[in-house]
């Protein structure tokens, strides 16, 4: 996981130095300070006018992943009430009185980290760590904390809070994870029953249901308090001629998705061949997306055994016997084919599930 982008805020002549210390003792630190107190920031800092204060952590708020802020609470939700949009993409934020007291995390505790961060602020100070998210407050896990530490897409935030307050109230939660890893996460907390199959956890009769899993729901299953967390472990495969537009490729691999009722969300790659890897349409697919474009050398993928017969196409073309199939079993690390290749007269399309491990 890449190291948060941490920005503290200083509006102080205590909050100055308290924010230095912090810069000094935290990798990665930029510090922000009001002009009128910058001769206590040290060496390295920025500055703002006292009057800029709202402009400045609205200029911040989408370039760093946290924010601390050295200043009172009732300044900061004022001031960031306007910037507010979503516990999944809003900053971490935590506060700090200019005596450094305390590490209060305000915003984004889990998704965001602001505990972890206002943990960390403690121990580089000496400052008490305020936590008030219900599960943390009783020593408990949740379920939005085991997506991010997994990798895990969550399918709607929304439907995060009812979960979390079902382990709170020890209510029964059905669960499904071929994975095995929300047993281990949980160690044995929480009044949670793992069932083999979707099927089988949907007919419990429990308050809740936690499912992880790749696959679309069967629309005959209809369950209030339903969570779905979706591990990042699909591999698309492609293969397409020169120029075919994103759009094209969108639209075959949506189609062939819903045949197989697998979820976007859970792709975590596109593979190809080293050739298309500056295929415009190719590369906006992936962007759109948001996952990394991973191309193979054409020896690469010729040694890889894959189902469907050799592609003379493909040969002539970039100088391999196949590129949908051995490049999603390449980037899946050996991963079983969920769809052999399928194709339209200008997009191969293969679908590999990542090998566990």
């Amino acid at each position: 996981m890449p190291e948060m982008r941490v920005a503290i805020v200083a509006i102080t002549r205590r909050g100055a130095q308290l924010g230095q210390r912090l810069s000094e003792n935290m990798a990665g630190l930029e510090l922000y300070v009001s002009h009128r107190y910058a001769a206590y920031a040290g060496n390295r800092y920025n500055s703002f006018e006292p009057t800029e204060l709202k402009s400045q952590l609205s200029s911040l708020w989408n370039q760093y992943d946290g924010l601390i802020l050295i200043m009172a609470t009732g300044i900061v939700v004022r001031v960031i009430a306007p910037l507010l949009e979503s516990k999944e993409t809003d900053p971490a934020i935590v506060v700090m009185d200019d005596a450094g007291r305390f590490a209060i995390a305000l915003l984004s505790g889990h998704l965001g980290g602001a505990n972890e961060l206002a943990g960390r602020c403690a121990f580089a100070t000496g400052a008490c760590a305020v936590i008030t998210t219900a599960t943390d407050a009783n020593d408990l896990p949740s379920f939005d904390m085991l997506a991010k530490e997994q990798g895990w897409v969550i399918d709607d935030i929304n439907r995060v809070k009812a979960l979390n307050t079902l382990l709170l109230d020890n209510d029964e939660i059905a669960a499904f994870d071929p994975t095995g890893k929300t047993s281990s996460w949980l160690h044995g907390q929480g009044n949670i029953t793992f069932y083999e199959t979707i099927a089988e956890a949907a007919n419990s009769g429990a308050r809740g249901f936690l499912f992880i899993t790749n696959h679309q729901l069967p629309e005959q299953i209809k369950l209030k308090n339903t969570l779905i967390l979706r591990p990042r472990n699909l591999v698309l495969g492609i293969g397409c001629n020169r120029g075919t537009p994103a759009d094209e490729i969108d639209e075959f691999v949506t189609t062939h998705l819903k045949e197989l009722s697998l979820s976007p969300k859970s792709i975590c790659c596109v593979a190809s061949v080293a050739a298309k890897r500056d295929e415009a349409g190719l590369v906006e697919f992936a962007g759109r997306l948001a996952v990394p474009l991973r191309c193979f050398e054409a020896d690469e993928l010729n040694q890889i055994a894959f189902p469907s017969p050799p592609s003379k196409h493909a040969q002539a073309a970039v100088g391999a016997a196949g590129v949908a199939e051995p490049a999603a079993i390449i980037a899946s690390g050996g991963g079983l084919l969920l769809l052999e290749k399928v194709k339209t007269t200008n997009v191969t399309l293969a679908v590999a599930e990542l090998e566990e491990g």
